[in-house]
């Protein structure tokens, strides 16, 4: 790698601390910047009364809690919640959220696939009479999926499913799903948390914690407090102090997270759960124990763990590995985090093995360290909890032989989010009759035959429920900041009113009686309080009497080569960049670089040394190959890449959505396909190797 990380961190540091941190540019806030585009679609800008609304931004998946300024009764501008436990400021998403509403890609009547293949209006009666029909047709046949995990409609969903005699409610694969696997297995009947605000030693091993991965506008807020000589606003006095925070990065490319951490430790995609055991190896040479059920099984298995092994497989430096484990020993609240570095996909053992990291750092429960969130009962008595929809596999379900009659599709798009996309496709089409709630027409609504348009996030209300990543059980109402547009319902009652035609009442009249139970699960804290923006917290932690390292699943880690190809490819998110279910937001498109995206050609990052080993240069259209699948990309020369390793952005190749997202590269799902991680149930698809040539 031709630049040394000190002098790249003197010209990204500053840039990443500014765009990330505080991030998207303040001008993107600026109302007149916001609503006097050139486009026939925005409403004019008018003078009235100011009000403020607290909500969330469900756009983002990170989950920010915001205020919503409105003019005349119209959200006009997205503003930070100052002192909220989950905030900390907007991100380029949450920030857009308010201009979505008027998109022209938001879906505003329902839509029926008719005889000739094409999609038509209808009226919300027949919609609902024909989902009723369908519904009964289907019975136990009916299979959902939703991709928001942390509202209360999964558990309308999961308990119009029982009801009906059906098992398969599916999530939508996640760092959140990772992590409750391996809780499970580890046999921890509890949610993993992360108490950051009280580390002061933080190792994130692929969790990009600045970017996507967990609570992010809180990590940032901890983050910039944690450095008050770094950052201030205009005007103000440089801090004083040193950082009460040091932020290891582990990963494969200088991310934003990596540009403004201490310590950037080069790792190649998919070995998380190697550096782990290198780690574990490392503490127990130290005299670390604990009190596991198998721990002499795992101490043996770490043995072979030796730096130098470890850094053979993962690239990470041995002399740089252990000087990372004596800060961590040196540490009074270390605490260790390991994900995905694009959210999905790395499965649940890397997680398994930072739990037992942990564990022989001694923070479990404790100040800084790992907390053991307890679980909350669901609403309904029929619905499954989140952990047990967390433990199937969504994209085995897919690629079963036997398919549903009726799919139900909430708020998710895996046509463009799960790996393979094709198959995906084949998939869902294979489904008799399938139905999308979604506010945009997005890659898998256009496969379906009803679309019925869903508010969003805005113009409803709705909860939060203890958000991956935070460290503390939580429960939040977002009170709704507009008036829905015409055409579009709420998915919870629309589900809700059908299971009481099916005859199948599940218990509540509306949405908001069901988020009225789960408020007084909390108790503390009224229903009306909740929903003007106090959030209702609680210190409790769940106790285990014991545990396991699960070292016969550890064991049975697939290698961490990956799979063929000459490069390693490592997937990154930008936020601004959207997401699967929001495409690219109109105004976000002006965050784009030229780097980035040129006309409808995205760049894969190399570093020098490696574009010369495969005879590339800069501003060279390359293919990318696995498996039989291609895309076209720019070379990009980039020093923060790993040797052998191609960096490239998600968030491109939508088919769908408009103009803003239309025609933009190509989807990097497109090279992965999913293998089977032994012993957890899930899949992985973080570990793709590619080959590169000239176009």
């Amino acid at each position: 790698m031709g630049l040394d990380r000190r002098t790249f961190i003197k010209f990204a540091a500053g840039a990443g601390a500014g765009v990330m941190l505080t991030p998207i540019p303040w001008k993107l806030l600026d109302d007149s910047a916001i609503w006097t585009q050139n486009w026939p679609w925005i409403p004019s800008l008018e003078d009235g009364e100011n009000t403020y609304v607290y909500a969330f931004s469900k756009s983002d998946p990170s989950i920010v809690p915001i205020q919503v300024r409105k003019v005349n009764g119209r959200p006009v501008r997205i503003l930070p919640v100052p002192g909220h436990p989950l905030g900390g400021g907007v991100s380029a998403l949450s920030a857009a959220e308010a201009q979505m509403l008027h998109s022209p890609a938001r879906l505003r009547r329902p839509l029926l696939r008719g005889q000739d293949g094409k999609l038509q209006e209808i009226s919300w009666p027949q919609a609902s009479n024909v989902l009723l029909d369908e519904i009964r047709k289907a019975g136990a046949k009916t299979a959902f999926i939703s991709g928001d995990e942390n509202s209360s409609v999964i558990e309308v969903i999961s308990a119009l499913a029982g009801a009906l005699g059906s098992g398969d409610v599916y999530l939508m694969p996640s760092d959140a799903q990772d992590a409750a696997v391996a809780a499970s297995l580890a046999g921890i009947g509890a949610r993993i948390g992360y108490d950051l605000e009280s580390s002061d030693h933080v190792l994130a091993l692929g969790a990009n914690i600045l970017e996507n991965w967990g609570t992010v506008m809180r990590n940032r807020r901890i983050f910039k407090n944690a450095r008050p000589h770094s950052f201030r606003k205009a005007g103000e006095k440089q801090g004083a102090g040193a950082a009460s925070l040091f932020l290891a990065y582990a990963g494969p490319l200088q991310t934003n997270t990596a540009a403004v951490a201490d310590l950037w430790l080069p790792l190649y995609p998919g070995t998380e759960s190697v550096l782990a055991l290198g780690i574990a190896h490392l503490l127990l040479a130290a005299g670390k124990t604990c009190a596991a059920d198998d721990f002499d099984a795992f101490r043996e298995f770490v043995a072979g763990f030796t730096p130098e092994k470890t850094a053979g497989i993962t690239g990470v430096d041995a002399a740089k590995l252990k000087q990372e484990v004596e800060k961590l020993l040196a540490a009074k609240s270390p605490l260790v985090i390991v994900g995905s570095e694009f959210g999905s996909g790395a499965g649940a053992v890397p997680v398994l093995a930072g739990l037992a990291v942990n564990a022989l750092l001694g923070n479990v429960n404790k100040p800084g360290g790992l907390s053991l969130l307890p679980k909350s009962a669901p609403a309904f008595t029929e619905a499954a909890s989140r952990e047990d929809i967390h433990k199937k596999s969504l994209i085995r379900f897919l690629a079963a032989q036997e398919k549903p009659a009726l799919l139900l599709i909430h708020d998710a798009n895996p046509v463009y989010a799960l790996p393979d996309p094709r198959k995906i496709r084949e998939a869902i089409q294979a489904v008799p009759f399938k139905v999308a709630f979604n506010s945009f027409m997005d890659e898998t609504a256009a496969l379906c035959d009803l679309i019925l348009p869903a508010d969003m996030g805005l113009e409803r209300m709705d909860d939060v429920e203890t958000p991956y990543g935070s460290g503390k059980a939580s429960y939040c109402i977002s009170a709704p900041a507009t008036k829905a547009q015409a055409g579009v319902l709420n998915a919870g009652n629309t589900l809700l009113q059908t299971a009481r035609r099916l005859d199948k009442a599940l218990g509540f009249n509306t949405y908001e009686d069901v988020l009225k139970s789960k408020a007084a699960q909390y108790g503390k804290v009224g229903f009306d309080d909740l929903a003007a923006g106090v959030p209702a917290l609680s210190e409790e932690k769940a106790t285990v009497s014991s545990f396991s390292f699960k070292a016969d699943i550890l064991k049975q880690a697939p290698a961490a080569e990956a799979g063929g190809g000459a490069l390693r490819l490592a997937p990154y998110v930008r936020m601004s960049l959207g997401t699967a279910v929001t495409g690219i937001p109109p105004y976000n498109n002006k965050t784009l670089r030229a780097d980035e995206l040129d006309g409808t050609l995205m760049s894969v990052m190399l570093n020098r040394a490696t574009a010369v080993k495969h005879k590339v240069a800069a501003g060279d259209k390359v293919v990318l190959e696995a498996g039989g699948k291609k895309i076209t990309a720019k070379v990009r020369i980039f020093e923060g890449v790993m040797n052998d390793t191609a960096g490239v952005c998600l968030g491109f190749g939508h088919s769908e959505f408009d103009e803003f997202s239309k025609n933009k590269g190509h989807n990097v799902m497109e090279l992965m396909s999913a293998l089977p991680e032994p012993g957890t149930g899930l899949d992985l698809w973080c570990r793709t190797g590619v080959d590169i040539k000239k176009a």
